[in-house]
């Protein structure tokens, strides 16, 4: 066929396909149009799963008569108004699309009315054609109705599924928009019936119910709240305790600049923040806001805005990886996980804020009282450890000389050791009623932070190839190994870039001496193409001392005295991340007064 320009109605098509895949795609749409005219309510109602109607309400500042037609037209928005204002969007809409391309798939009516109006004014679209603007009824604020989605596109509407199921995919659009924006009143009436109705949630209690009753009352009471604010960056919200880990990532809840966001760069910053203390295959479960500058994120990468490009993708997955693991390390045993909500959503915290979190005692507190110090003095760390290879002997001798600082607590967290059942678990008597601790767990975990410990004080030790290892790449690969060389040689990795496509190892960790070099390149150019930095060295070094550690820890059976019992309680209460064994498991669990009241029908 001869080239030609496309009719507009079929211009208008295509770019529907980019922006409407279902109904839960066109309430995206309509909710973030109302967020951004400053609505503090919003109220959706749908029938037939969105197809019949989907009907968006809200109180925002509404459409000036004038505009009214002017904003169903495409690529006219009132957000941006030159390419300086493209390079910092700060909206969550900008292009003009979303209105122009629902009303070409559907018959669409807008009804707005703005504060200096005493009426609302009213314009339809119809197959296209956009009617004259006509007196109407309504509030301040705009409603849109949607009606008839892809009537006039016959192989389009063929993909929709169940009424059902059409719901529920809108259902979870609007939980996640109503996750990003406590300050705004959300409700959802599906034929007629109240699906959910969520208040401006102001107050910490309010914030954590309307989590609660989207993310569930579990979620809630396994996370831990935090803020972050450094390099003109802030990482806020809650994560998870390793232990509520789940079999999918269907927990897993991001925000930019308040915008419903999935990006592998975020995620893999998360995944290596937790991958001391999760189990293999498990997935954590976190909702995190992060905020930014908008000049240093490109928001404008994807059609339906769900994808972004970062001016540094380096910068930023190192700092969600960082903020996670500290997050994480700072979880010791028998410390309570009680959330701190925050007071408000307020603007980025000073540069390189210190982490600020719920779940830890403040400083300052009174030292052990006189029992617990009569316990210190008898408790003599005298756990037998294997004979490690001679190349790490040195390694292991470092880590028992380790002193980790005494925690400042009255009494301490994980009480008195009572007794040993079954050589397995050990029962220890606190304030508020009764500890397990598995000894095997807690006691792999200690040591696994020893060792750990005593590595990063010193040097990783290094074992020199007796013949260098030649390895050829593509030129690009090689000038990315070329430019990590001196991180690498912090974990004991020594490479030379010898030529155009060819580098040279010329020593390897020594824990990683039997590893293959040259798979273990591949892996790191894997980390470096896609995110930019490695951490897969430091991983291979944390699952040999992960395995030294398990090896090395008591076993089952194996009878400790009271003192050796207490000594490994007081060593999980000084240990970052105790609460769970290397595997992922948990070390310990509670039991309180009133729970084993319960259990026995006392006071009733």
């Amino acid at each position: 066929m001869p080239i030609r320009i496309l009719p507009d109605q079929l211009i208008h098509q295509i770019a529907a396909g980019e922006v409407v895949e279902r109904p839960a795609s066109v309430i995206k749409e309509l909710v973030e149009n109302s967020l951004d005219a400053g609505a503090t309510h919003i109220e959706v109602e749908i029938e037939e799963g969105g197809v019949k109607l989907c009907r968006v309400r809200d109180n925002g500042c509404g459409i000036n008569q004038d505009e009214l037609a002017l904003a169903i037209t495409r690529h006219a928005t009132s957000k941006i108004s030159d390419i300086a204002d493209l390079e910092r969007v700060a909206t969550l809409g900008f292009r003009g699309e979303a209105l122009p391309s629902i009303a070409s798939v559907s018959r669409m009516r807008v009804t707005s009315r703005t504060a200096d109006h005493d009426r609302a004014f009213a314009v339809g679209v119809d197959n296209g054609a956009i009617t004259a603007p006509v007196p109407a009824a309504g509030q301040v604020g705009t409603t849109v109705e949607v009606r008839d989605l892809f009537f006039n596109v016959p192989a389009r509407r063929k993909f929709l599924r169940a009424e059902r199921t059409e719901l529920q995919h809108l259902t979870r659009q609007l939980e996640r928009l109503a996750l990003s924006r406590f300050d705004v009143g959300f409700t959802l009436t599906a034929a007629k019936r109240t699906v959910f109705s969520y208040p401006v949630a102001v107050t910490p209690e309010q914030q954590a119910q309307r989590i609660a009753s989207i993310m569930g009352d579990d979620f809630l009471s396994h996370a831990l709240y935090f803020e972050h604010a450094s390099l003109q960056m802030k990482l806020s919200g809650w994560v998870c305790l390793p232990t509520f880990a789940r079999g999918q990532p269907d927990l897993q809840y991001w925000y930019l600049n308040g915008r419903v966001m999935r990006d592998r760069t975020l995620s893999n910053g998360v995944r290596l923040g937790y991958q001391d203390v999760l189990y293999g295959g498990r997935h954590p479960a976190y909702l995190l806001f992060l905020e930014m500058q908008p000049h240093q994120v490109d928001v404008n990468a994807h059609p339906a805005k769900l994808e972004v490009r970062f001016r540094d993708g380096r910068t930023v997955h190192d700092f969600v990886y960082n903020t996670i693991k500290n997050v994480l390390r700072d979880t010791r045993a028998g410390v309570s996980s009680e959330q701190v909500m925050p007071a408000s959503s307020a603007s980025l915290l000073p540069a390189d804020e210190s982490v600020s979190q719920g779940f830890w005692p403040s400083q300052g507190a009174a030292q052990y009282g006189s029992a617990a110090a009569d316990y210190a003095r008898q408790a003599q760390w005298n756990f037998a450890v294997r004979e490690p290879a001679s190349q790490v002997q040195t390694l292991f001798e470092s880590a028992q000389k380790v002193h980790l600082q005494n925690i400042p607590l009255d009494i301490p967290p994980l009480g008195f050791a009572l007794a040993q059942l079954h050589g397995v678990y050990i029962l220890s008597q606190t304030r508020e009623g009764l500890v397990l601790v598995d000894m095997h767990a807690a006691h792999e975990r200690t040591t696994y932070e020893r060792l750990k410990l005593a590595m990063t004080q010193g040097s990783v030790p290094t074992q020199p190839l007796l013949v260098p290892i030649a390895v050829t790449l593509a030129a690009t690969d090689a000038a990315l190994i070329e430019d990590s060389i001196a991180v690498l040689s912090q974990v004991g990795l020594e490479v030379e870039r010898r030529g155009p496509g060819s580098i040279l190892i010329r020593a390897v960790p020594a824990l990683l001496a039997s590893w293959d070099a040259n798979d273990l390149i591949q892996q790191i150019l894997s980390d470096l193409r896609e995110h930019g930095s490695s951490q897969h060295v430091q991983r291979a070094l944390d699952e040999v001392l992960g395995s030294m550690s398990c090896h090395s820890a008591v076993r089952a059976n194996r009878h400790l005295t009271i003192p050796e019992m207490n000594a490994l309680l007081r060593e999980m209460e000084r240990t970052v991340r105790s609460d769970q064994c290397v595997h992922g498991r948990p070390t310990w669990t509670s039991i309180s007064m009133s729970e084993l009241d319960r259990l026995f029908l006392r006071g009733r």
